[in-house]
């Protein structure tokens, strides 16, 4: 509880309606929060409120508030470019950071006689430098594929120092460089080879080849068949290098696109950005949250391309976010012309979408040693059950028996969409005389359940999950449903149902099912918790089976009970280790004569 709350409410009560930014101060008068508002009073007051319905991010920064300021504005649209501007110069803790201090890297053409396109981190070296660009391996790529296209020289040779010192090297043999060690190209046909692949990659192919075609058909005319066959390998070069290109081809001439993928505590973003119908750049963020934000999509955009000279006319996004009039119209005030938010339903530019979140699922799965299809799984499970974020902590449930006899329960823990085998449990159900699965389900999430209430049993008993999983439908949904209310806990809890051939056809809610099929990454992990607990359940129930055959067994020995079998089992655990115990051992474990002994050990020794 925040001790300033009486004076921060007093000072908001005289808060003007106009629109503006508010600026949040801790103690020492450092920037905690910058915000914008259509109406500065209503917004500030709701942070004050007597009964505040905040999220824990929010909480934690209203309880550090001391003081705020605010500026008023002419209108919101002042107010948004006026946030973004102070959220960019003092880089608020509460407040959606881009980090600018990551690398970028440029294409560098040497300032020689004999040029070299290389790819840089800085601009140190002399030259004609393209970028900045945000991906490494966008610019690498780039100036591969130029002179590999080009047969540009990437030897350490200098030119034209090293003419004819040395035969050329394997890249001239296997058509991959013109072979400028040779000495036999002048310095205006090289210069034109470089000014074709620094065309080439800041247009892409299409003009690149207008013109190389043009001035092939000038050659042949001029009888120059040399200079003209050298032309017309390149077009052929370029055009193979368009259709690999294909593969990511984004089917409009400029357009970025957006895609975010979710976990842990962390949310990832990653900006596709592709130009002359092929891919320019990339920029993946990654951002530590506290709890998930109505529109984090609006507050990055808004960050992102706050004063960016480069914005493209289309925006490819998984949904419009929230002040999307304001954002297009700052964004459309920087570049002079239209700018449009789309979000696509279907064809190619959903393809790409899917691209974009994959590429931030994999930079997701890498911080955090998991996999891109691991990190999607569980975000699509997340909202396919309409969870608040993608479950990091599932438990699974199966009820295993042979009619009424070794009535067993298995649960398995899946943490951040793998198996937790040191937190798996066995439950043997004690209520049930018969065969009644609903009851046993609702018996061992009891006192599975009752573990977390008291506080009882290892890190794994006391955890509560993010999410139950029970194997079956709606019928083992609706008996463990209303024990969870029973006992104040708020658990996700769904059934996974199987098909007529044993396999996994949808997860139950308590009246209807929801099915995976199209979700491939969903269906997956949820198939594999499925066979895992089933497998793990089954196992128990023969395993509790055999001890229970092999009990009645020992107790056909004269002076054998059942304490005294349970005894040898408890110790020995397994048939095999019983075997090797000698009489001595078993008379000792039991508590019985040598003679008693001699009599169990034929019985053992027969099993």
């Amino acid at each position: 509880m925040n001790p300033r709350l009486p004076y921060l409410r007093e000072k908001t009560a005289k808060l003007t309606n106009s629109p503006g930014v508010y600026i949040m101060r801790k103690k020492d008068n450092s920037i905690i929060y910058i915000g914008k508002a259509k109406n500065l009073h209503n917004r500030v007051s709701s942070y004050f409120r007597e009964n505040p319905d905040h999220t824990p991010k929010v909480s934690a920064m209203v309880s550090n508030v001391y003081d705020y300021d605010f500026i008023v504005t002419d209108s919101e649209f002042e107010a948004l470019l006026l946030e973004c501007s102070l959220i960019k110069q003092h880089k608020p803790k509460y407040n959606i950071l881009l980090k600018d201090d990551k690398g970028y890297h440029y294409i560098r053409i040497s300032n020689e006689e004999f040029p070299r396109i290389t790819n840089e981190k800085n601009t140190k070296q002399s030259g004609t430098y393209l970028g900045p660009y945000t991906s490494g391996f966008i610019t690498k790529e780039a100036v591969n594929e130029a002179n590999r296209v080009f047969m540009l020289p990437t030897c350490k040779r200098k030119f034209p120092q090293d003419f004819g010192k040395g035969r050329p090297c394997l890249n001239y043999h296997i058509k991959q460089c013109m072979g400028v060690c040779r000495g036999r190209i002048s310095a205006d046909d090289y210069r034109n080879a470089i000014d074709q692949a620094v065309e080439f990659i800041k247009n892409g192919s299409a003009e690149s080849v207008e013109r190389m075609q043009a001035e092939m058909e000038r050659a042949a005319e001029e009888l120059n068949f040399e200079k003209a066959a050298i032309l017309r390998d390149r077009i052929t070069a370029v055009k193979k290098a368009s259709e690999k290109q294909k593969i990511i081809n984004s089917g409009v001439d400029s357009a970025d696109v957006i895609g975010i993928a979710e976990f842990y505590d962390g949310l990832y973003i990653s900006v596709l950005m592709y130009r002359e119908d092929r891919l320019f750049d990339k920029a993946v963020f990654d951002f530590q949250m506290s709890d998930k934000e109505e529109d984090i999509l609006g507050q990055f955009m808004l960050q992102f391309y706050y004063k960016k000279p480069d914005i493209p006319r289309n925006i490819i996004v998984d949904h419009i976010p929230a002040d999307s009039e304001l954002l297009v119209e700052m964004l459309e005030e920087q570049v002079k012309r239209k700018v449009k938010l789309h979000v696509p339903q279907k064809g190619r530019q959903l393809e790409l979408l899917r691209l974009a979140k994959n590429n931030s699922a994999e930079y997701a799965a890498l911080k955090n040693s998991r996999t891109g299809k691991e990190v999607i799984a569980l975000e699509q499970l997340g909202q396919s059950l309409g969870l608040s974020k993608p479950p990091r902590y599932i438990e699974a449930y199966d009820i295993s028996n042979l009619s009424s006899e070794s009535m067993v329960a298995g649960m398995v823990v899946f943490e951040d969409g793998r198996p937790l085998k040191k937190a798996y449990k066995r439950f043997t159900v004690k209520e049930q005389e018969l065969q009644n699965d609903y009851g046993s389900m609702r018996e061992v999430l009891k006192r599975r359940l009752m573990h977390i209430i008291n506080g009882e049993g290892d890190e794994y008993f006391t955890r509560t999950p993010d999410l139950i999983l029970l194997d079956g439908g709606k019928g083992h949904v609706n008996a463990v449903a209303p024990l969870i209310s029973e006992l104040g806990l708020e658990i996700p809890l769904f059934g996974m149902v199987k098909d007529d051939r044993h396999r996994t056809r949808a997860i139950a809610t308590g009246g209807r099912e929801i099915q995976i099929n199209s979700l491939k990454a969903v269906f997956d992990l949820v198939t594999r918790i499925q066979d895992e607990v089933h497998r793990f359940s089954v196992s128990f129930m023969h395993s509790r089976h055999k001890k229970k055959t092999y009990s009645s067994e020992l107790l056909t020995v004269r002076g054998i009970g059942e304490k005294k079998a349970a005894k040898l089992f408890m110790k020995y655990k397994t048939i095999s280790n019983l075997k090797k115990a000698s009489i001595e051992e078993l008379a000792a474990t039991a508590g019985v004569s040598i003679e008693t002994a001699e009599e169990l050990w034929k019985i053992i020794s027969e099993m």
